[in-house]
This record gives structure tokens, C-alpha cells and sequence, in this order.
């Protein structure tokens, strides 16, 4: 698998800032990608993915589950966090540790060092699954930024303002590419369009994003 990926992991690293509080980390995760896939599947394997139903009743396109002391979800009561996993009624997943570590590093690399995750929404994104614009505001603290990995195939993130209606940028994210957004940008309207046919040696025809937050 190693030579597989010889090519892909000699990909620059480097930096794009987007705004005042906002950094695409281009490439930032490819060297750790093996090990945070492996662990991703695992923790599927015990935390299901599921298609959630949104506060006004519509089923998510994407699958999530999530690790961590937080889990993130949403039903006709709401969206919030919550320690139990509502499939099993047990406590979600501990975060793997490549997983909390890449975060830890991300952050820091983009100017938001100290970021102590606690949640970990896992989403996987079929082709034709989108994700409209919204903001992340069922944290308790804003302060902390959010960090963000994209795996697998290629997606256009739209990146917007403090107002859904404002004027967003569509932002290509390929595999091992990490956003980060805090500070003035925490928030920031964001979502991504549909998912295109394709196929990734490591995630077949789908993309997996990791959101990792300090929620509580």
C-alpha cells in the first residue's frame, strides 16, 4: 500500500490563509493518513454510522458517527452534544490517539495552540451527498477553532460569512488537506457541494471528513 501512495505523499505541505482566523493546511495530514484511516474504521465498527434526521425532520444525506467524550447529534428535539451514543445507549468511542494527535497538531500549525479535543464527528459523504451551509454553534466555548480533515475524493468546501446570505468561496479539499477556522472566522457559514463520481485508492467512491472540536 505504501508504494501505492509514494506519489501522493510527496505532495507539498503548505499553507493558504482564507481570512483573519482561517488556514487550509494543504497536504498537512498525508503522512499520518494510514494510521487515521485504520482507526477510523475501527471506531465505525463499534459506533455505526447512521443517517441522522435534521430539528425540521429531513434525513441527512451524509453518515456520521462520532469518538470522544462528545458526540454530536441531531433529531426532531435538536442538534447538541451528548456522552451517549443514542444507538447503543454506551458512551461513544474514545478518540483514538492518532486522531486527537493530528488535530493538536493542525491547530497549532494554524495559530491555535493548546486545542484539547473532545468531540470527533465522523462524516462520510457518498457520491451526490452535499452538506448545506451552516454554522457550528453548539459548542460551549468559542474561543477554540475548528479543525477539519478531508479524506478520499475531492470536494468543493463553500466557505461564507457570518450570514447564510453572504457571498461564500468554493474551496477544493483533496485527501489530506486540513481546514482550520477560529477566532473573527469561528462563525463563519460553511457546507460542500455535491460529491462527484470518482474513485480514491484509499476510500473507494467516498469522501470522509473528521470535524474535531472542543464542544464542552
Amino acid at each position: 500500500m505504501s508504494d501505492l501512495f509514494s506519489d501522493v505523499t510527496e505532495k507539498p505541505v503548505w499553507s493558504e490563509h482564507l481570512g483573519p482566523g482561517s488556514v487550509l493546511l494543504h497536504a498537512f495530514a498525508l503522512q499520518a493518513v494510514d494510521a487515521v484511516y485504520s482507526d477510523v474504521q475501527q471506531v465505525i465498527q463499534q459506533s455505526k454510522l447512521r443517517q441522522m434526521v435534521t430539528a425540521g425532520g429531513y434525513q441527512m444525506s451524509v453518515s456520521t458517527t462520532n469518538c470522544g467524550e462528545l458526540g454530536w447529534v441531531s433529531d426532531l428535539k435538536g442538534y447538541r452534544y451528548e456522552r451517549l451514543d443514542p444507538l447503543t445507549g454506551l458512551p461513544w468511542q474514545p478518540m483514538p490517539e492518532s486522531l486527537e494527535r493530528l488535530a493538536k497538531q493542525a491547530a497549532e500549525a494554524a495559530g491555535y495552540p493548546g486545542f484539547e479535543p473532545d468531540a470527533c464527528l465522523i462524516n462520510r459523504y457518498d457520491v451526490g451527498c452535499k452538506m448545506s451551509l451552516h454554522q457550528d454553534r453548539n459548542e460551549k466555548d468559542y474561543r477554540w477553532p475548528v479543525v477539519s480533515l478531508s479524506l478520499g475524493l475531492p470536494a468543493i468546501f463553500m466557505f461564507g460569512g457570518d450570514e447564510r446570505s453572504d457571498k461564500y468561496s468554493n474551496i477544493l479539499l483533496e485527501h489530506g488537506d486540513i481546514m482550520v477556522w477560529g477566532g473573527p472566522d469561528r462563525m463563519r457559514f460553511h457546507g460542500v457541494k455535491q460529491v462527484k463520481p470518482g474513485e480514491h485508492p484509499v476510500c473507494g467512491q467516498t469522501r470522509i471528513n473528521l470535524t474535531w472540536r472542543k464542544a464542552g
